[in-house]
């Protein structure tokens, strides 16, 4: 059985609530009792899953020196979401007669952007975020911690060629809308309404060139000052929730 580690108060707490089948242990700091700490203990004994107390230094061990708020728990890995489940996705949305907000990420390889992203794609009500395969930040209790329990109910597809998937998107009827900073129009500007999947590419080398090829749209962020460009978790809450407040008066 595959096993991963997931830590912070957060992203245990979400997986309780969410996919508690998949909770296998449970390591507590010891002497540790708190508002936050003693519920999930607590929870993790209704379920029958074991809970042992360590040391900071042990625990410190087995999150590889991340913050880990005095909870860890190795859980059953998840099963990762591919091109199929994405277009079961894009067939329920259509069925409710919802139009699609997906999040695209090409080239984001650090987990802590991703953790960021998912938060932050979360918050504003994306159905979904892709990531390629290859040069991609993994899934891991880094991002998940970071995520604050967004990891657990965002869905994260991962797929072989972008390129091709976001052809597939277009041919549901799905605009691509990539970000570069040397786009016409800004995004305050553009229309973000109807059937949207948004492009973000890495930090200074942005997307990738068939990526780019394959948007049918460009957009930028306006900068004032000095700085020429932001992190992506940060230009994503911007782009993001620019484009909620243009659905919501749509």
């Amino acid at each position: 059985m595959s096993s991963e580690i997931a830590y912070g108060i957060h992203s245990i707490s979400a997986i309780m609530a969410n996919e508690p089948e998949r909770l296998i242990e449970v390591y507590a700091l010891k002497d540790r009792k708190d508002d936050r700490m003693a519920p999930l203990i607590s929870q993790a004994h209704s379920l029958g899953v074991s809970v042992q107390y360590m040391s900071r230094k042990v625990l410190d061990d087995k999150s590889d020196g991340e913050q880990h708020q005095g909870i860890i728990a190795r859980v059953k890995a998840a099963k990762q979401k591919d091109e199929a489940d994405l277009s079961d996705l894009l067939a329920r949305l259509n069925q409710q007669n919802i139009a699609p907000l997906l999040l695209i990420l090409d080239g984001v390889t650090d987990p802590h952007n991703l953790g960021a992203v998912l938060r932050t794609a979360d918050a504003a009500g994306v159905h979904g975020v892709i990531v390629p395969k290859d040069r991609s930040a993994k899934l891991t209790g880094t991002a998940r911690k970071v995520a604050c329990g967004a990891a657990e109910v965002m869905p994260l597809f991962v797929v072989t060629n972008l390129a091709r998937s976001l052809k597939s998107l277009q041919n549901e009827g799905v605009w691509i809308v990539g970000t570069a900073g040397e786009a016409e129009q800004d995004v305050f500007q553009k229309s973000m309404t109807g059937p949207l999947a948004l492009v973000m590419g890495a930090e200074g080398t942005g997307m990738r060139r068939l990526t780019r090829e394959n948007c049918d749209d460009l957009v930028k962020i306006p900068m004032a000052g000095s700085v020429s460009s932001l992190n992506v978790s940060v230009a994503t809450g911007v782009i993001l929730f620019e484009t909620v407040r243009q659905r919501t008066l749509a």
